[in-house]
């Protein structure tokens, strides 16, 4: 019997989508505000999904206080009002959008989460916009 947890968390963190190998015109045509060259900001919010069998002692998935630990001390702590582009190794050379962001944070809770747990992370970079990644 496999049973899902969720836990939702929130960060705030400003990049720019920009590829150095296109023009300056190109770049703008294609991400259109979000390549500003001053940066622009997202309160983005962060829902983590874990799929896994019920532990019978427990009565948990997983503890959703471990796992919420484990967010603020891999991903928060690491992107939490920080410039993407600027701030983080992840991006130096990885274009931050919304579907890299949430790979980024899946590899990075996978190596810290058994993985006898299905792992999805959902990225809302707005209310109307997000992104879903599962590792496949």
């Amino acid at each position: 019997m496999k049973v899902s947890i969720f836990r939702k968390e929130h960060f705030n963190a400003a990049h720019r989508l920009f590829n150095p190998t296109w023009s300056d015109e190109k770049n703008e045509a294609v991400f259109g505000k979000c390549n500003n060259p001053n940066y622009h900001g997202h309160n983005y919010n962060l829902t983590v999904q874990l799929i896994g069998e019920i532990d019978p002692d427990t009565g948990y998935v997983f503890d959703t206080k471990v796992l919420s630990d484990l967010i603020k001390a891999h991903v928060l702590n690491k992107f939490d009002h920080k410039n993407l582009n600027l701030d983080t190794v992840e991006f130096k050379t990885l274009n931050p959008s919304t579907e890299n962001l949430a790979v980024v944070i899946w590899n990075i809770l996978r190596e810290q989460i058994d993985r006898k747990y299905e792992l999805i992370v959902r990225l809302y970079e707005t209310e109307r916009n997000y992104v879903e990644y599962n590792g496949n």
